[in-house]
C-alpha cells in the first residue's frame, strides 16, 4: 500500500469512526471517536425518546488495575467488541465489551511515584493519555511515564490487539530518541496527558508539564514512524517543540487534525519578550514543521497577560468547525481559554498574533475540557465544560455551556444554552446519521457523578430516571463517554460502567 493510500485509509477509519452495515459506531480507535476531536458517534436508534430507557447494565462487570484518566477504545475482532482500557498502574487491558470479562492483560513497568517528581497531582503516573488504534495492523500505541533505574522515561509503546504483545521495535524512549538528534527532552519535568493521534504513517504525542509548572518543559509533539522506529532514528523519530520554556500540550483532547494539518493549542510560556510559541494554536504539517507565518498560528493579542496569570490555551483542544452555508460552508478552529474566552479562527488564515475573527468571553471561569462538535442544516455547535458567562433566558448556568456559530461568509458566535450539571467531565455527542436528533451526554466527573443527557438543538434535559440518579464511583475529571452500536460506556478507577439502551 502506498504511504498516500496508507493516509487516506488511516484518515477515513478514524474519521468516520468506522460506519458498519446499519450505519452504527463498529470502532472507536481513537479519543472521541475522531481525528477532529469531534466526539460524535453515530448511533441509529438513539433518539431522545429511546434514551429516556437507557439503564445500567448490571451484567457487565468490568474491572481495571488502577486510577483511569484515559479514555477507553472500542474495536471488533471476529464479530466480538473489545474495549482497552489503559490506567496510570501503567496497566493494558483488553476487556469483553458484552461481559466485561478480561481478555488480555499487559503491564508496560513501574509506574512514578509522586514523590520522584518536583511537582504534580496524579499519584501513580503511568498512562493518562488517550491511547490510538491503527486499525489496518491491528495495533494499540500508548505512551507511559515508566519509572527506571536511570529515573523517569517517556515510553511509547505497540501493542498487538489481540494479545497485547509488544512489537519489535518498540517501546520508543523518547528521551533517548530525541538526544540521539541533538534534542533535549527533561523526562522528569515532562508529562504526557494529551490523546495520542496517528496520521500520515506516524503516531504523533503530545507532551506539557505537571501541575504546577515546575522545572524545565516544553510543549512537544513528537512523531514517531509506525514501521520500525529503532532503524535510523534521524528518520523515524520527528519532533515539533516551543521554544520558550513551558508552552505545555496538555489538553485532554491533545492534538485534532483535519487529515491534512495538525492543530495542538499551547499553554503558558515562561520568561518570554517575544512571542516564542505558547498560548497559541499552531498549525503543523505532518513532518512537524511550521511556517511560523501569521496564517500558521494564532495567539490572543494579550498573550503576556495570559502567560503572567496561568490563562492559557492548553487547557482545551482546539475544535475543528466547518459551519453550513454558501460554497461549501467555512472552515473555522475555536479555542477555549482558562481565561474563559472562546476565539473563532479562520482555518485557512488562524491570523497570527491578535488575528481571530472572533473573542468573546463565554465562561465565568477557566475552560479545562474536551470540546465536542455537532451540526444542524444552519449551524454548528460546540460543547464543553464551563459555566457560561452568557446563558440564555430559562437556561441558567451549570458545569456545561454549548455554543452555536452561524454564518459562513461572516460567522457569528452566540451561547446556545447551558446545561443543569455539576461536574468536570467532558462531553459528547450522538447523532442518528450524523446531524439529526444530536444528543449531548456528559458525566458530572469529580461533582455529582451522574450521567447526564440534553437534547441538542433545545437544551432540554433528558429524563434518564434509575441511570441518571445513579452516582458512579471514581469518576476522574476530563472523563468522557464512548458509544457504540448498543451502549455507552464510561470509564473510572478500576472500573468501567455500561448503559444500554
Amino acid at each position: 500500500m502506498s504511504a498516500s493510500m496508507r493516509t487516506l485509509f488511516l484518515v477515513a477509519a478514524l474519521v468516520l469512526a468506522s460506519a458498519g452495515p446499519c450505519g452504527a459506531v463498529d470502532a472507536v480507535l481513537t479519543h472521541h471517536g475522531a481525528l477532529d476531536r469531534s466526539g460524535n458517534f453515530v448511533v441509529p436508534g438513539l433518539t431522545a425518546e429511546r434514551a429516556r430507557g437507557i439503564h445500567i447494565d448490571t451484567s457487565f462487570q468490568a474491572r481495571l488495575d488502577g486510577h483511569l484518566y484515559a479514555q477507553p477504545l472500542y474495536f471488533r475482532d471476529a464479530g466480538a467488541g473489545i474495549l482497552i482500557a489503559a490506567t496510570e498502574s501503567n496497566e493494558v487491558q483488553a476487556l469483553d465489551a458484552t461481559t466485561g470479562r478480561q481478555l488480555w492483560s499487559r503491564s508496560l513497568g513501574r509506574p512514578v511515584a509522586r514523590s520522584a517528581l518536583r511537582c504534580g497531582n496524579i499519584d501513580p503516573l503511568g498512562v493518562t493519555g488517550t491511547p490510538v488504534i491503527d486499525e489496518e495492523t491491528q495495533t494499540l500505541y500508548v505512551a507511559a511515564a515508566v519509572d527506571g533505574a536511570d529515573g523517569v522515561r517517556h515510553m511509547v509503546f505497540a501493542l498487538g490487539l489481540r494479545d497485547g504483545a509488544p512489537l519489535p521495535g518498540w517501546p520508543v524512549n523518547v528521551a533517548e530518541a530525541l538526544g540521539q538528534q541533538g534534542m533535549t527532552f527533561n523526562a522528569r519535568d515532562q508529562n504526557q496527558r494529551g490523546a495520542l493521534a496517528i496520521l500520515d504513517g506516524r503516531v504523533y504525542v503530545p507532551y506539557g508539564g505537571h501541575f504546577g509548572d515546575c522545572g524545565t518543559y516544553h510543549g512537544w509533539v513528537v512523531g514517531i514512524s509506525l514501521s520500525s522506529p529503532r532503524q535510523d532514528n534521524s528518520r523515524k523519530v520527528i519532533a515539533w517543540s516551543t521554544p520558550a520554556r513551558g508552552g505545555g500540550i496538555w489538553a485532554p483532547g491533545g492534538i485534532a487534525t483535519d487529515g491534512k494539518s495538525l492543530y495542538p493549542a499551547t499553554g503558558n510560556t515562561f520568561g518570554a519578550t517575544r512571542w516564542m510559541g505558547g498560548n497559541a494554536v499552531i498549525r503543523l504539517s505532518p513532518d512537524l514543521k511550521t511556517s511560523g507565518e501569521a496564517r500558521d498560528f494564532f495567539a490572543p493579542e494579550n498573550w503576556r497577560a495570559l502567560d503572567a496569570r496561568d490563562l492559557d490555551l492548553g487547557g482545551a483542544n482546539p475544535s475543528l468547525v466547518n459551519v453550513p452555508g454558501a460554497r461549501g460552508g467555512k472552515a473555522l478552529v475555536v479555542a477555549l481559554g482558562k481565561d474563559g474566552r472562546a476565539y473563532l479562527l479562520d482555518r485557512d488564515n488562524l491570523g497570527g498574533i491578535g488575528g481571530s475573527l472572533i473573542n468573546e468571553l463565554v465562561s465565568q471561569r477557566a475552560i479545562r475540557t474536551a470540546p465536542a462538535v455537532y451540526s444542524t442544516d444552519d449551524a454548528a455547535f460546540v460543547a464543553f465544560e464551563g459555566t457560561g458567562a452568557h446563558c440564555p433566558p430559562g437556561k441558567p448556568a451549570g458545569d456545561l455551556t454549548v455554543l452555536r456559530i452561524s454564518g459562513a461568509e461572516q460567522p457569528s458566535l452566540s451561547t446556545a444554552w447551558c446545561g443543569a450539571v455539576r461536574g468536570r467531565g467532558s462531553p459528547m455527542i450522538t447523532t442518528t446519521d450524523g446531524h439529526s436528533e444530536p444528543i449531548v451526554w456528559v458525566v458530572g466527573a469529580e461533582g455529582d457523578n451522574r450521567l447526564h443527557a440534553f437534547e441538542g438543538e433545545t437544551g432540554e434535559e433528558v429524563p434518564l430516571g434509575a441511570a441518571g440518579a445513579t452516582a458512579m464511583t471514581g469518576l476522574r475529571r476530563f472523563q468522557t463517554l464512548i458509544a457504540t452500536n448498543d451502549k455507552l460506556y464510561v470509564g473510572a478507577d478500576d472500573r468501567i460502567y455500561a448503559f444500554g439502551f
